[in-house]
């Protein structure tokens, strides 16, 4: 890497951002390598993306062919590399000053930002494309729409305007189940509206948990997130009150349908080790145990949507789950005559 300090990260047609990195430095020309390229697509995050588009595909009633099946979800997983790609260039200049990203590809001058804008515009079409050509026009036009949702309207507008920037947002990584869905039958339905809730519904707790203790790392880069705007005790408040609204919505497949006793049981286990955990979030508030109580929130919250989302695939893999007839208004009745049953 050239020992060359550059104060500008080139952003569309000439326009920059001012930001010295820490000790690295942009370059005239790109010094990146495979695994830089690679780090720009946010694999984590993608590998969720893939996941959750994937279950919603199988558990789709209707017949997909395989070869066509894979080829779109490769499609979904290139479509999500490439909104990271596209939030990494567009946020060059904030993640310079964030210690958890400054070593990022382009704040370390391992790859030019527009090298990463190509990169990212590249997979995108490709991807809107190939998704199109292997299983119908609605399905690209959504993760279309997702692609521009995340790397526009959240990484360019809301994630600096707003501290409800995770709340709004959290829409795009909330799409793939339905874009999965959308492969299978070329339209959307109750079923994978009821995934897309519960991630958009996980999605708060699970970015403010860690907002609370990286808060510091946000106000130097000026991004607004809800501790450093409302504070801490009302983010605590706000983890609170998702938890208590994402547990019951964790029900919604079992009670579509579409999840059998498995995915309940795992869902109203899941659904209370997250409020017992968002209530000590809630609860402790200075110190080393709210610390510890934010950072396991934010840990056991990433297995709990993995286990919601594997527990449903592992049903329909095995014809454990499938869509079975679950009568809601008796369900209703039969509350009502217990509830009555009490008084």
């Amino acid at each position: 890497m050239m020992a060359v300090v550059r104060d500008e990260f080139v952003k569309a047609g000439g326009a920059a951002v001012s930001g010295e990195t820490h000790g690295a430095a942009l370059a005239t020309m790109s010094t990146g390598e495979i695994g830089d390229f690679v780090s720009l697509l946010k694999p984590r995050v993608m590998s969720l993306v893939v996941f959750t588009a994937l279950v919603g595909l199988l558990v789709t009633p209707g017949y997909v062919n395989p070869v066509l099946g894979f080829v779109s979800i490769l499609a979904i997983a290139i479509g999500a590399g490439a909104s990271g790609c596209l939030n990494m260039w567009w946020d060059a200049d904030i993640d310079a000053v964030m210690s958890r990203t400054r070593n990022r590809p382009i704040p370390a001058g391992r790859i030019m930002p527009s090298e990463a804008l190509s990169f990212g515009m590249m997979l995108a079409g490709g991807s809107v494309v190939v998704l199109g050509l292997a299983s119908n026009w609605f399905a690209a036009a959504f993760l279309a729409f997702t692609i521009f949702f995340y790397a526009v309207v959240y990484s360019m507008w809301l994630k600096r305007s707003t501290p409800q920037n995770i709340v709004i947002g959290g829409a795009a990584g909330a799409f793939p189940p339905m874009i999965g869905e959308a492969v299978v039958t070329g339209h959307v339905s109750l079923d994978g509206f009821a995934l897309f809730l519960i991630i958009f519904l996980w999605t708060p707790p699970h970015f403010w948990a860690l907002a609370l203790v990286k808060s510091e790392d946000y106000a130097r880069a000026g991004i607004p997130m809800l501790p450093n705007v409302a504070g801490p005790d009302a983010t605590r408040f706000q983890i609170l009150l998702y938890t208590l609204i994402l547990a019951p919505c964790g029900m919604l497949p079992f009670l579509l349908g579409f999840g059998g006793a498995a995915y309940a049981g795992a869902a109203v286990i899941g659904g209370a080790a997250m409020l017992v955990l968002a209530w000590r979030v809630y609860r402790h508030r200075t110190g080393p145990i709210a610390t510890r109580a934010a950072y396991q929130l934010f840990a056991f919250s990433i297995v709990y949507l993995f286990g919601l989302f594997a527990t449903l695939l592992v049903e329909h893999l095995f014809g454990l789950g499938g869509h079975i007839a679950v009568d809601l208004p008796r369900i209703v009745a039969l509350w009502q005559w217990a509830a009555g049953s009490l008084s």
